[in-house]
């Protein structure tokens, strides 16, 4: 008889509630950084510093958090991250209490930089998770852009949230007036507690080193050495360094530029325009993710991820050459510059990029998996160093002319979609190749 498959859907819809968890707390730092930029005189490059320690403590939790992962399972990580989550919340929030710029700074800085670590461990758990409830392949990376699709949604809500607090006045602004968004944050963390607790998540690591335990055969611990042997997985580790920064880099430029004084090379217009204008931007990432689920059991990866790596390199392109003449949008019902306009449809690139990069350098990896996700982890810490080097770009040139290092960024995406995702691994005790067709492609193993 035949055993009944696996219903994975209590899993399935809490991995979505950790992904949405993820991009609310991260997105934060985009209005966070104009708010503290007006309250402590900033230049863009400062400005820029509570995202990137955001995105820099992926780069210390990383292999970390692959290694919990590895050792305790999914629950045990999930539950751990939300409390590190709750703490560094906590830590933005006690910044808001001080009046002293030498004091609210740091106590910020180390909030959200604590924040990132536990960005970092829910990320190395939903990811690879949802690749496996899905199989792999293109089922997985439709479940890996389903979970983005409400990873979308809370990163729209949040800038058009702050946004709204900001008001459309952009002097005097404090942290002060955030407050309300971080107390939404802690409950969100409060609920996910009791979500995770009360869950039963499935645990293939484990059960994998049970069996090997039972069976007597010794289950060894895959190390990152052995990573190596997979040169698609390590140019794939590059790109999503890569992406994560030109997801990011992109709104948060945007951002600074649309409500920085016209004097100062800026838009100068009100915080709720210019909210949300990026919560347009993160919503066109929910359409494209909602999209990109639907299409993914059908279109490979490498063909979506080309497709939308030239698309993005145009609207980049445009967004540069274009003047920032006001133009009306019906379906928003409010005039915007037209430049803006390019860089906000971008979203719909941006959308897919995660999941079908993610996809691609995984294939082939086995046992690696898990430790694979943490060093993918890592090199998220590029969210916060390509929007720095953009923000230095920006001081040294314009915001604009800023925006060539997110389209060379998109080039490298481009190509990896073309040629670095193909699945290569390097073992030297072999003297053949091996042919294997995964998903479309050819899987040599050497």
């Amino acid at each position: 008889m035949a055993k009944n498959k696996p219903n994975y859907t209590l899993p399935i819809i809490v991995m979505f509630f950790l992904f949405a968890m993820i991009s609310f707390v991260t997105g934060f730092q985009n209005p966070f950084g104009v708010i503290l930029k007006d309250q402590l005189e900033l230049n863009n490059f400062q400005s820029q510093l509570g995202n990137a320690a955001n995105f820099i403590a992926y780069a210390f939790m990383g292999l970390p958090a692959g290694i919990i992962l590895q050792r305790k399972g999914f629950k045990f990580s999930a539950i751990a991250a939300v409390i590190v989550g709750l703490a560094g919340v906590i830590l933005m929030f006690i910044s808001s209490i001080f009046v002293d710029k030498n004091i609210i700074f740091p106590i910020y800085m180390a909030g959200a930089f604590v924040a990132g670590f536990s960005m970092c461990m829910l990320n190395t758990v939903v990811n690879p998770m949802l690749n496996t409830l899905g199989g792999g392949g293109k089922t997985g990376n439709q479940l890996l852009q389903f979970g983005g699709a409400t990873n979308s949604l809370a990163a729209t809500i949040c800038p058009v949230l702050v946004g709204y607090l900001m008001g459309e006045e952009l002097k005097g602004l404090s942290l002060v007036q955030a407050r309300p968004a971080l107390f939404i944050a802690m409950g969100i963390f409060a609920l996910a507690l009791v979500v995770l607790f009360l869950s039963d998540l499935p645990e293939p690591i484990l059960e994998e080193m049970k069996k090997a335990d039972k069976s007597k055969v010794k289950a060894s611990q895959p190390s990152v050495g052995g990573l190596f042997k997979f040169t698609h997985y390590l140019l794939g580790v590059i790109a999503i360094f890569i992406y994560v920064g030109v997801e990011v880099g992109i709104p948060n430029m945007a951002n600074q530029y649309m409500t920085t004084k016209v004097a100062e090379g800026g838009l100068e217009l009100s915080g709720i325009l210019a909210g949300s204008l990026v919560g347009a931007y993160w919503f066109l990432m929910l359409v494209g993710r909602l999209l990109g689920g639907v299409v993914g059991g059908f279109v490979p990866s490498k063909v979506m991820l080309t497709s939308v790596s030239v698309l993005i390199m145009g609207l980049i392109l445009s967004a540069i050459m274009l003047p920032a003449t006001m133009v009306h949008i019906p379906v928003l019902n409010m005039d915007a510059p037209l430049n803006i306009i390019m860089l906000v449809l971008c979203g719909l690139c941006t959308s897919v990029m995660w999941g079908a990069i993610f996809n691609l350098a995984a294939e082939g990896l086995g046992k690696y998996t898990a430790v694979a996700s943490g060093l993918f982890m890592v090199m998220v810490c590029g969210g916060g160093i390509l929007p720095l080097i953009q923000g230095y770009v920006a001081d040294l040139t314009s915001f604009i002319q800023s925006y060539w290092v997110p389209f060379i960024g998109a080039g490298y995406i481009l190509f990896y979609a073309l040629i670095g995702s193909h699945v290569y691994r390097r073992d030297a005790s072999a003297t053949q190749l091996k042919e294997e067709v995964i998903d479309g492609d050819v899987y040599i193993e050497k």
